[in-house]
């Protein structure tokens, strides 16, 4: 018989829904050089002052000329011109060639540049060595098509057109094609600032103890570096403040520390209900807290709410000098993945990014999966050489391993299972972390 007190677990959707509700865009802006702005979210649109490529210009190392002039196999022309990248040619003469250099302006009058591969260049004209200019002639093995290797101007980028959206998350080919039309600075969202801690007496920091000397129960606090790193490649500016003792007041004093002067507070662990998981009246202490059991493995454990400085709970608006509150499980890997599947969206929608959902391909399972499980499951699988996903044998929330082995998650609907040959959804690594 069901439980009719116990707390029906959220979708997923549902869940990234209402979270994302919450994540209005930061006020602020800056201002940065374009070499610096990678990873940074562009804040207006990048609108072009001028056309790429400005003009025509050759797309191969060769010869500029007219069709009808090499209408016929064999046609020999004189090279009256050399135009490399950078100079700008004389209108083309009819019956006349120009060697031309990829990216050089196509001159006046030529129609097509055949490669220098379909050509066999010959000293002087009509074969004098002694003739000036001494460019020589050139014989044109196959008869040329109508603007043949030719780049137009404004195929790229015409004049006035947006080449990058308010909203979009800078990469390097972005930077460069923000340089290509000239813009040494980009307007970019300012940088979200984040308060992170972790809770646990049981943790302790890697150099703190040898290995050799950790007493029983203690454990080495991973989920503090993946989860400072992870803020840092969104973009945050991270205020790290450690281990927080698990005592009630301990927490509350980290969580006003944290909630002056940063847009979001994240932290691992203590967002259960045991005796000692002491987020949840803390954050009701000084603000308002909705405790989540998300229905994902794993995961599960999930905390969203607003936190001020001065306590003032239950609040339902939101006043100056607050911040988010995101409270992550400890386990290692329920931490990783409810950071990439949430938190991850909420960072990036707090910086002006729209389009905030990973990307999922189609791959074929080389495994099988009977654990049938009422919640969605994120499993940790590897492609191999043959383009199947092989599934980590250990899925345990505390086996972070799966994490470093795998190339991404296999998103498994509740209740499904899964046999060799079975195609699933494939969510890599690289469009979560």
């Amino acid at each position: 018989m069901s439980n009719p007190t116990k707390k029906a677990l959220k979708p997923l959707e549902q869940a990234l829904t209402e979270l994302l509700a919450q994540a209005r865009p930061l006020a602020g802006s800056d201002s940065v050089n374009t070499l610096d702005a990678d990873g940074r979210v562009l804040l207006k649109d990048a609108i072009s002052p001028l056309q790429v490529p400005p003009q025509d210009n050759s797309a191969m190392d060769g010869y500029a000329l007219r069709c009808a002039d090499a209408a016929q196999p064999g046609a020999l022309l004189p090279v009256t011109q050399r135009i490399p990248a950078g100079s700008v040619g004389q209108p083309l003469q009819p019956g006349t060639a120009a060697r031309i250099f990829t990216g050089a302006p196509v001159p006046p009058g030529a129609d097509a540049v055949v490669m220098q591969e379909d050509c066999q260049a010959l000293p002087g004209p009509q074969g004098d060595p002694q003739a000036d200019p001494p460019w020589g002639s050139v014989r044109v093995q196959q008869p040329p098509v109508l603007g043949q290797n030719i780049r137009r101007a404004g195929e790229d980028i015409r004049l006035g057109a947006s080449v990058l959206a308010a909203g979009t998350r800078l990469t390097p080919a972005a930077l460069g094609l923000a340089a290509s039309i000239g813009l040494a600075q980009l307007p970019v969202a300012r940088r979200p600032r984040v308060a992170l801690f972790s809770t646990g007496d049981e943790l302790v920091m890697p150099g703190q103890i040898a290995p050799e000397q950790m007493p029983p129960g203690a454990i080495y606090n991973s989920n503090r570096f993946f989860l400072r790193a992870l803020l840092q490649r969104l973009g945050c500016e991270v205020s790290d403040l450690g281990l927080v003792p698990d005592r009630l007041e301990a927490t509350v004093s980290a969580l006003r520390q944290a909630a002056s002067g940063h847009d979001l507070i994240v932290t691992s662990g203590g967002v259960s209900v045991g005796e000692e998981d002491h987020v949840k009246p803390a954050v009701q202490s000084l603000g308002r807290l909705d405790l989540w059991a998300i229905a994902i493995k794993p995961g599960k454990p999930f905390a969203y709410g607003r936190v001020w400085a001065e306590g003032q709970a239950g609040q339902a608006q939101q006043p100056a000098g607050g911040a988010h509150f995101i409270g992550l499980p400890g386990n290692p890997v329920s931490s990783l993945i409810t950071f990439a599947l949430l938190v991850r969206p909420f960072v990036l929608r707090l910086q002006g990014v729209a389009d905030v959902a990973p990307r999922c391909i189609k791959a074929r399972a080389a495994f099988a999966w009977g654990k049938v499980d009422q919640r969605r499951e994120f499993l940790r699988v590897k492609l191999n050489a043959q383009g199947e996903l092989e599934l980590f044998r250990n899925q345990s929330s505390g086996v972070l391993t799966s994490t470093v082995w795998g190339d991404g998650l296999v998103d498994n609907p509740p209740g499904q299972l899964i046999q060799p040959g079975d195609e699933v959804r494939f969510i890599p690594f690289t469009e979560l972390l």
